[in-house]
């Protein structure tokens, strides 16, 4: 019986159980990125900055204030974050803002919120 995170006491594979789910598990390539974009939400700072620019865009200088941290240590993490396709940037004379990448990353952020905040 497999309940309450218990070990399940049977030796029978549920063939046609197994098979449905194999048919829609994605490509091996795709499980490795998908877990190394979840790692990028593994550093409470990269967090910090996603939570921020989910309210809004904002330049490093913004970032730098808002988190009471230097230039350097906020441009080290938008570099991270860019690389994993979660933040894109734009410029505008000197400054550079930075915003979440696209509607997907708001999501992926709002659903964890909800989902911690569904557990407390």
């Amino acid at each position: 019986m497999c309940a309450g995170g218990m070990f399940c006491d049977c030796d029978v594979i549920h063939a046609g159980a197994v098979e449905a789910v194999r048919a829609q598990m994605p490509e091996e390539n795709e499980l490795y990125t998908l877990a190394d974009l979840f790692k990028v939400f593994g550093d409470s700072t990269r967090v910090r900055i996603l939570c921020a620019l989910h309210a809004g865009e904002l330049c490093v200088c913004d970032l730098a204030a808002l988190l009471n941290m230097t230039k350097s240590a906020i441009s080290h993490q938008l570099r991270q974050l860019k690389q994993a396709n979660l933040v894109k940037y734009r410029r505008e004379g000197k400054n550079v803002f930075y915003a979440l990448s696209d509607e997907h990353v708001h999501i992926i952020f709002e659903k964890g919120l909800e989902h911690i905040r569904e557990e407390a």
